[in-house]
C-alpha cells in the first residue's frame, strides 16, 4: 500500500492562540538550531499569542496540522513601513524537527503565498543562511529565486554570517501578470 502523499494527511488552516505552544516549540527549535534564525533567546508562549493577536487580519500565520498535531507553521509580516511597500511581506516557515524532508513546507508554503495574495500582498520574501540547504530547495520548489547575498549580515553567536535573498512575485489579487 502506497503512503499517501503529505497534501492528503495534512490540514492546513490559519493558526490561533490555542496553536501557540506548539508553534513556540517549533519556533525555538529553529532558534536552538542555528539554522534558520539570527534570534538567540527564546520565545515564550504568551509572546507567540501575542504575536499571533498583533498580527490578526492584516498578516497570515498557517499551521500544518496532521492527527490534531502541529508540525509545521509559516507566517508574513512587515516589510519595510513606507506605503509603497505595503505589498511587500516577509515570510517565515519552521517545521518541527521531526516532520523536517517530509513535504510539510512543500505543502504549507503554496498555502502561505496564496493567503498572502488574497491579503493583498504582491510580493513575498526573505532571508535564508547559506547552508540552510532545505529551506533554499523549498523556496526554490515553490518559486522564490535567489536575488543576491548580503554578506556579513548579521553575527549569530560572535560569528558575522551572509543570507540569501529569496524572493517571489506573487501577484496581486487584481494582477494580470
Amino acid at each position: 500500500m502506497a503512503t499517501p502523499s503529505p497534501a492528503a494527511t495534512l490540514d492546513i488552516r490559519l493558526a490561533t492562540t490555542a496553536d501557540a505552544a506548539a508553534i513556540t516549540e517549533i519556533y525555538n527549535q529553529g532558534i536552538r538550531s542555528r539554522l534558520a534564525t539570527f534570534e538567540t533567546r527564546e520565545r515564550t508562549v504568551v509572546e507567540v499569542e501575542e504575536s499571533l493577536q498583533a498580527s490578526a487580519g492584516r498578516f497570515p500565520w498557517l499551521v500544518a496540522v496532521r492527527d490534531g498535531r502541529v508540525l509545521g507553521w509559516a507566517n508574513v509580516s512587515t516589510y519595510r513601513p513606507r506605503e509603497c511597500y505595503a505589498g511587500i511581506a516577509e515570510f517565515s516557515i519552521y517545521i518541527h524537527e521531526d516532520a523536517r524532508g517530509s513535504g510539510v513546507g512543500r505543502v504549507l508554503l503554496p498555502h502561505l503565498i496564496e493567503v498572502a495574495r488574497a491579503a493583498g500582498f504582491w510580493k513575498l520574501l526573505s532571508r535564508v543562511f547559506p547552508e540552510n540547504i532545505g529551506s533554499r530547495r523549498l523556496c526554490a520548489a515553490c518559486g522564490f529565486r535567489e536575488v543576491g547575498t548580503y554578506e556579513k549580515h548579521a553575527q549569530l553567536e560572535g560569528v558575522w554570517m551572509d543570507v540569501v535573498i529569496v524572493e517571489n512575485w506573487i501577484g496581486a489579487p487584481d494582477s494580470a501578470s
